[in-house]
């Protein structure tokens, strides 16, 4: 009888078990990486069973998000310059940054459209805007709005396109203007372009007309446990395939 009493205690003691589920882990991430990011969770949800939760918008609305509120556990930024802010303001788990991509900036037009210009010094970008715009993300605080702004001042056509802008709130923006058939040209990462059947690479812009494009992982000074398997993930064999498929350079550390 004390057996079946000791018996009938544990089961119900069991019915008030929670089981214990692993946290969700959150990624903040460029747009830029809003295709392969979202394949490469779902393959490493696959292989573990952990989930991924991903946030995308531009470097700037991230590292501002990350420094007014907790909820990011790993930050990929589409440039050092934002994740040197945070870092900065000791928002980072030390000895965590390092690069893990890079990518090359080009103009694009919406795909039929034949556009009869080839970047150089000087070149008649203007011209082939006649009365359209370019769209390129807001070179004030986004990454490839700033890198666009750089390749056209030096190579001396800023001032002719200056005023003829439609700024965009993310380089994804900046694509689908341009994939809508909105304006004749834009300028977005060679990424972008690839993924988007409704535009064509008009030309890649020289490495040498802006700062290199570096994409910096870290984990941030309140991440889960879990998050340091995720970003290991991301450098492994399985992610980086899916990297290279997309277009981006990985960058050997």
């Amino acid at each position: 009888m004390a057996r079946f009493r000791f018996a009938l205690a544990l089961l119900a003691a069991s019915l008030f078990v929670t089981p214990v589920l692993a946290a969700d882990i959150t990624v903040f991430a460029a747009a830029s990486l809003t295709d392969a990011l979202n394949e490469i969770g779902r393959a490493y949800e696959a292989r573990t069973g952990n989930h991924v939760v991903f946030s995308f918008a531009a470097s700037s609305v991230l590292a501002r998000q990350i420094e007014s509120s907790a909820g990011a556990d790993i930050f990929l930024s589409a440039d050092p310059d934002w994740m040197d802010y945070l870092e900065k303001k000791a928002l980072l788990a030390p000895g965590t940054r390092h690069t893990l991509l890079g990518n090359h900036l080009v103009l694009i037009a919406p795909a039929g459209w034949k556009v009869n210009v080839k970047i150089a010094p000087h070149f008649d970008l203007a011209g082939a805007l006649g009365n359209s715009r370019l769209a390129l993300a807001d070179p004030a605080s986004v990454p490839a709005g700033k890198y666009g702004r750089t390749a056209l001042t030096n190579l001396g056509v800023w001032d002719s396109v200056s005023d003829k802008l439609a700024l965009a709130e993310n380089v994804r923006a900046a694509l689908a203007f341009v994939a809508r058939g909105e304006t004749t040209l834009g300028i977005v990462y060679n990424t972008d372009a690839k993924i988007e059947p409704h535009v064509h690479v008009v030309g890649t812009f020289p490495d040498s007309s802006h700062a290199p494009i570096l994409y910096p992982v870290a984990l941030t000074k309140d991440a889960k446990p879990g998050a340091a398997d995720f970003e290991k993930y991301l450098e492994g064999p399985e992610a980086q395939a899916v990297f290279r498929k997309d277009g981006f350079i990985i960058v050997k550390n």
